[in-house]
């Protein structure tokens, strides 16, 4: 089980516990502000997206090619930019951090 808290864009922070599944629909599933997953997962939308800690970016791996197009279109992308659809729960992800980013 892993423990993964969202810091939303008002900053409060949400810390919710999940075993599978993707963070989107964790994040869904609880009513995270700003974590819409209107796509339902298959990244190409970008309303999931977050900014991963600095020292978290090893628990979350490397965005893919086609992530990395949707964050390009976003105008508050930066190089910690992840969409959490394709961030996998698992317990390497336990005590992360995500930042819930802007959108217009």
């Amino acid at each position: 089980m892993a423990k993964i808290t969202f810091i939303t864009t008002d900053n409060k922070t949400i810390t919710l516990e999940g075993t599978s599944g993707s963070v989107m629909q964790l994040a869904v599933d609880n009513s995270v502000p700003g974590i819409d997953g209107d796509c339902g997962g298959v990244c190409s939308c970008a309303t999931c997206h977050v900014h991963v800690a600095p020292e978290h970016q090893t628990k979350t791996g490397e965005a893919t090619e086609i992530e990395t197009d949707m964050l390009e279109l976003n105008d508050y992308a930066n190089e910690q930019s992840r969409l959490c659809c394709q961030i996998e729960i698992s317990d390497a992800l336990d005590g992360i951090v995500l930042q819930v980013a802007e959108s217009d």
